[in-house]
């Protein structure tokens, strides 16, 4: 059997039977240390799977602290501490310096601190980052209740169109696709709503892997059925734009898109907060699985 045969979920199943795990699952591990909440994640970059040398090697280094710092947001938690492994050809050292550039922004914007890391010498360039965080409540997959809403923040499906984009390899490219292409290169954890998160969420995990999917995740982990409603579905302008232009189907890209970064959590629909860009696509119930408009789904990235 090849791990392709198990996917890459069926694979970490496998592990925590190995491990006789009760705490792997959620997008951190959530850790009492002392009288403090802590949240524990790592989260790899790798050439040529997340990202190509061509690129902005700052944008590089942003995206590597942002994915990890949007796990800890997503589980309700404030990022403090990251330790950084470099995996590196013998490239010019002017690259590692521009990567650093973008992973300090990264720390100033998030008010979190890289203490420390390691380097190996290797035939890609890989960025591992490892997230230390706080949370006065974490809040993981498994906690959605029956007659919960399901709410995302922001947009979603730029990110899979600033991808798209990218591939296309244009010489010129319209000002709202350098938007999508800006928020799939330099996407921006949602950290300000760490404290809402906190205070009303019941289950929650940010949308990395494409919103079918990660709802996918909490229907299991918290054993409710996830209904969607795609009338709701948040779409950005520039998204609406990009679809029209290159005959897409928005939808398809909000649903299945990954790398979104955005946040996925349900709670009672009274706790809906009209001040923030939150959206209410959805219901949790009793049953199991992921439905759109009445019709059961599956999909969204995985590694294998």
């Amino acid at each position: 059997m090849r791990i392709s045969d198990l996917g890459e979920f069926g694979l970490i199943e496998r592990i925590k039977g190995i491990l006789g795990s009760d705490v792997i699952g959620d997008d951190c591990a959530h850790l009492k240390l002392g009288n403090e909440n802590v949240l524990l994640t790592v989260d790899l970059l790798l050439e040529e799977v997340h990202f190509l040398r061509r690129y902005p090697p700052e944008s590089v280094g942003w995206k590597a602290l942002s994915v990890n710092v949007s796990d800890v947001v997503g589980n309700g938690g404030e990022p403090k501490w990251a330790l950084v492994s470099l995996m590196l050809p013998d490239i010019d050292v002017s690259y590692v310096e521009r990567l650093y550039t973008g992973i300090g922004k990264a720390c100033e914007f998030y008010r979190c601190e890289v203490v420390g890391g390691n380097v190996a010498r290797s035939e890609r360039i890989g960025v591992d980052v490892f997230l230390l965080g706080t949370s006065d409540r974490p809040v993981g997959r498994g906690g959605a209740e029956l007659g919960d809403s399901l709410f995302v923040s922001g947009t979603l499906g730029d990110s899979r169109a600033g991808l798209e984009l990218l591939k296309m390899e244009k010489r010129d490219y319209e000002s709202f696709e350098l938007a999508l292409i800006e928020r799939h290169l330099r996407p921006t954890a949602r950290i300000d709503y760490v404290k809402h998160i906190q205070k009303y969420a019941n289950a929650s995990m940010d949308i990395s892997d494409g919103l079918v999917a990660d709802a996918g995740h909490i229907s299991e982990r918290s054993g409710v059925r996830i209904d969607i409603d795609s009338s709701k579905l948040p779409l950005s302008e520039e998204l609406l734009r990009f679809c029209e232009k290159y005959g897409k189907d928005p939808k398809d890209y909000a649903l299945y898109g990954g790398e979104d970064y955005q946040l996925l959590f349900t709670h009672p629909k009274e706790r809906w907060n009209p001040f923030m860009d939150m959206s209410e696509i959805g219901t949790v119930s009793e049953g199991s699985g992921v439905f759109v408009d009445g019709k059961e789904v599956r999909g969204g990235y995985t590694h294998f």
